[in-house]
């Protein structure tokens, strides 16, 4: 299996496995049927609409034109939404454990994830031809063929960039600076530096609040992976790092202090 190397911000690499062409094209097909059967719900519950509609009338037109684009609106905004919810994945990607996070292994930025779904050109081409032959629509049009065609172009070039680029990166993850990698890690660990801290809770390193979220984000990609990997000298060299940086001293192993900048953080941030 590949492997994505990141540079973090502590000049330490973290390695992600890095999935398969074949794996994010599944995460991608089951994507699609799930936009596909809600298209089919969303479209019948637009035909009951209209059958109980007087259609004459102009108000009724601009209302069902309203109606048509809500009922649409969620099969559009469905990768941006569920990214931005669920910390990077689509139910495909939840499902083939896959994940979408920053090239320094963060938790990317929602412009990050608008740039990825602004570009998703590809995945637009698809489900557009799919829903044309579900609704028996051909491509008799030149001019349609072209743009589907054109189109499907996109998908061949991200698939391409995909197999053969250093990160697997198709175009949006290039301009977006994301990545997508394999989440096969089955330890209950937090997806993110924000857990639950208890009002008494005392931080032992308030220099913590020095560190930027960036910062954060990868001392708990390096913690995860380490942890995972069993790597200690990989935490070992981060928490050297961080205390040279932060100028403090401790008898804590290199988990403990990881473990406790982010809690000092989740305490003082909260504060």
């Amino acid at each position: 299996m590949s492997v994505i190397k990141i540079p973090t911000s502590f000049n330490i690499d973290i390695e992600f496995d890095a999935p398969g062409v074949h794996r994010r094209f599944f995460a991608l097909v089951i994507d699609m049927i799930i936009e596909i059967l809600y298209f089919i719900i969303a479209a019948r519950i637009y035909s009951g609409i209209i059958n109980n509609s007087n259609t004459y009338s102009d108000d009724a037109s601009y209302n069902l034109w309203a109606i048509q684009l809500l009922l649409l609106l969620p099969l559009g905004l469905y990768h941006l939404i569920m990214e931005i919810t669920t910390n990077g994945q689509s139910i495909g990607k939840k499902i083939l454990q896959l994940k979408v996070v920053d090239e320094n292994g963060g938790k990317p930025g929602i412009s990050q994830f608008l740039i990825r779904w602004l570009l998703r050109i590809s995945d637009f081409s698809i489900l557009i031809l799919l829903i044309q032959v579900l609704l028996g629509i051909g491509l008799d049009s030149a001019g349609t063929a072209f743009i589907i065609l054109l189109l499907l172009g996109f998908l061949f070039t991200d698939a391409i960039l995909v197999a053969t680029s250093k990160k697997g990166q198709r175009i949006g993850d290039m301009l977006a600076h994301t990545i997508v990698i394999r989440t096969n890690n089955k330890s209950n660990i937090e997806e993110t530096v924000f857990q639950e801290v208890h009002d008494n809770y005392v931080p032992q390193f308030p220099q913590v609040m020095q560190l930027t979220d960036r910062d954060l984000n990868v001392i708990k990609t390096i913690l995860d992976t380490s942890t995972k990997k069993r790597d200690y000298e990989m935490a070992l060299t981060a928490s050297e790092k961080i205390k040279s940086h932060l100028k403090v001293q401790t008898s804590l192993t290199a988990y403990e202090f990881l473990e406790t900048l982010l809690k000092d953080y989740n305490y003082l941030s909260t504060k």
